[in-house]
């Protein structure tokens, strides 16, 4: 239990919070239109005015927030502000991705209420205007204000006219769907297999934010919903004057006409800050995309992997960072992550890129990776670097035993962090906390390992001369592979080095017996705080979270920390 609390504790806490506003702003404002002011209001539309305005105040507060976690310059500097003080309160911010998304629902959920909500009102409200009866109440009041229009309650003026209409004829109106029809769009593009698959959709539809806030902002100029003005409230009591609707205003009557006004547009109010931070961010990355980055070396790597070593001026990076980049001749709206494979201590930053779908294809063949010839270096196309920003695996010097696991390509981070503890090492720099690291690298097939094996070979080389060989604990997996599958490679088993890797340690075949490696972790590492890091799919996050959970106890703790972006 107290494993689970220093995991996933803040997180909770912060969730519950969330929840907690947005419970406290859905009932604060369905209670705040069922007042008086409210009164005829609510006789032209029941229940369904509350039902339209409160999810209204919590659109608000969720599109306060939605833009907050995409602020990654921002994220960055709190995090490395807050890290010195609270290694937990700085590890949420690496989960910046998973709570963009959780808002990004409760706004979805809240449109979706507030829109039934006042296609409902428009009905009621078109209900009014057509049973034309002076003997009813609902139709005296749609009749208030049609002189100079000035105090109306009824946004629909005539009978001559219908809900779809008054739906595309009013800033509201148009507006809200144009909010909306932007909000499916980025909704449902964001699904993770259109994500993954036509990430370039995703990317584009993604920026339709920009028409959701200008939407957004303008929605309630036009005040349609209206209430009883203040000092209508003296002249014109509900609870006496609703029952005598046929004689307000006349001579001898206690009741006046009732005025009506909206309220003014507040959304402005909730959103302004973050818009402005979001304006900020995106000049930090415009000027940032135009500080000139040189490519000094491209290496093509078997398994169609490019690797892209960089310099640019002033660029300072830390173990497990990662960077976006750009490359204008194949798209200058497109910036792609990559975690950097270099370690701080090299004199240049590198990325290794995957070739999976159109852009990294595009950039592949802009650094010659189709040609057989060495590609120019004035040739090489011109790239733009955002970062470097702060991930989970920043922290993972802090713990003295660590576990890696990396799942194909989501191996890069841990290149840095092991050529990183290598360098610290053999400058003999006493500041490394870290005294053993178990390394898991799990692959589908064997040429994933092809562009990595290198990096390992060089280390477990080095290592058995300085006679460190103790330090570092590595395990290879063919996940697809069966043992009996690999039973033609028994033959080179008793060979000095595994016939894949071409590393001492053996290539095991299957997937880790987690519950097996865990406990033997926690037997060889008593009264430790050990550092769990993750970057692969959601699936082995959950496997290995609750590993980290069942294994921990009074007298050894697991951390776990996955990469989110």
């Amino acid at each position: 239990m107290g494993n689970f609390v220093a995991n996933e504790g803040l997180s909770i806490f912060v969730i519950l919070v969330w929840l907690g506003i947005n419970a406290f702003l859905f009932v604060h404002f369905y209670m705040a239109f069922l007042v008086e002011r409210w009164y005829y209001t609510r006789v032209l539309l029941g229940q369904a005015l509350p039902w339209a305005r409160a999810p209204a105040a919590c659109l608000n507060f969720n599109c306060m927030l939605i833009l907050l976690p995409v602020c990654r310059n921002l994220l960055s500097f709190l995090r490395g502000t807050i890290q010195c003080c609270s290694r937990t309160a700085a590890r949420q911010l690496d989960r910046n991705l998973t709570f963009h998304k959780l808002v990004a629902y409760m706004i979805a959920f809240h449109t979706a209420v507030h829109i039934i909500a006042h296609l409902f009102n428009f009905e009621f409200f078109m209900d009014a205007q057509l049973n034309r009866n002076t003997s009813l109440l609902t139709f005296v009041l749609s009749e208030i204000g049609n002189g100079d229009n000035a105090s109306f309650l009824n946004p629909i003026r005539t009978n001559e006219t219908n809900p779809t209409i008054v739906m595309f004829t009013t800033v509201a109106g148009l507006t809200g769907v144009a909010i909306t029809l932007a909000l499916i769009l980025i909704i449902t593009s964001s699904m993770e297999v259109i994500r993954r698959s036509y990430f370039e959709v995703f990317w584009y539809t993604h920026h339709l934010f920009v028409i959701f806030f200008i939407g957004l902002v303008f929605h309630g100029y036009a005040r349609i919903v209206r209430g009883q003005t203040v000092a209508s409230l003296d002249t014109n009591k509900p609870q006496n004057c609703s029952d005598k609707f046929e004689d307000w205003g006349k001579n001898g009557s206690n009741c006046a006409v009732p005025e009506f006004a909206g309220n003014p547009p507040g959304t402005w109010k909730w959103v302004l800050g973050p818009m402005i931070l979001y304006v900020c961010e995106r000049i930090v990355r415009i000027y940032r995309s135009h500080q000139k980055v040189v490519i000094t070396k491209v290496v093509m790597h078997p398994s169609k992997t490019l690797e892209l070593q960089m310099k640019r001026k002033g660029f300072s990076m830390e173990v497990g960072q990662y960077v976006f980049i750009q490359c204008p001749s194949v798209s200058r709206l497109e910036w792609h992550p990559f975690t950097l494979t270099s370690a701080p201590e090299e004199d240049y930053f590198s990325a290794h890129i995957r070739i999976v779908g159109d852009w990294t294809q595009a950039l592949y063949e802009a650094c010659g990776g189709d040609k057989n010839e060495p590609q120019e270096a004035w040739k090489l196309p011109k790239v733009a670097i955002d970062g470097p920003f702060g991930t989970a695996s920043e922290d993972v010097f802090r713990y003295e035993v660590v576990m890696l696991v990396g799942a194909g390509i989501g191996v890069t981070p841990f290149a840095s962090i092991l050529k990183s503890v290598w360098y610290k090492r053999i400058q003999n720099n006493q500041d490394v906390f870290t005294k053993k690291i178990y390394f898991y690298w799990l692959c589908p097939e064997t040429q994933a390992f092809e562009w990595f094996a290198d990096l390992l070979q060089s280390l477990e080389g080095q290592m058995t001369e300085k006679d460190m060989v103790d330090f570092l604990s590595y395990n290879i997996y063919l996940t697809r592979w069966k043992d009996h599958e690999a039973a033609h490679f028994r033959v080179h088993h008793e060979a000095e080095n595994d016939p894949i890797t071409g590393l001492k340690q053996k290539t095991l075949y299957g997937k880790p017996n987690w519950d097996n490696e865990f406990t033997n972790i926690a037997s060889q590492h008593p009264r430790s705080k050990v550092g769990v890091f993750l970057c692969g799919p959601p699936q082995l996050a959950k496997s290995l979270e609750k590993q980290c959970l069942s294994h921990s106890a009074a007298d050894v703790k697991f951390i776990f920390n996955k990469e989110n972006f």
